[in-house]
């Protein structure tokens, strides 16, 4: 059976290797198919001493490492700058 991934935002790195990660999800209204957002926060394991606040990672599901840490960090997502095009006239 795969483990679960989700991708979020942390919004906390104030704890020693517990990060505090946001995870959003877009759902629609069953009458009036409004789409609306929810989010929910996961505290997550991460060793890696680099993330802050803000960042965007992958956490996993995994086996229970304290009463709430359920979660733990995989990776961190790139985000790409997109420069804005310059024309010449």
């Amino acid at each position: 059976m795969s483990k679960r991934q989700l991708k979020g935002v942390i919004v906390s790195d104030k704890m020693e290797k517990t990060v505090v990660v946001r995870v959003e999800k877009k759902k629609v209204h069953p009458k009036y198919k409004k789409i609306y957002k929810i989010h929910k926060k996961y505290k997550a394991h991460s060793e890696m001493k680099e993330l802050k606040t803000g960042d965007r990672v992958v956490i996993e599901e995994c086996q229970p490492i304290s009463k709430e840490k359920k979660w733990k960090v995989i990776s961190k997502i790139e985000n790409k700058k997109i420069e804005p095009e310059t024309e010449l006239k």
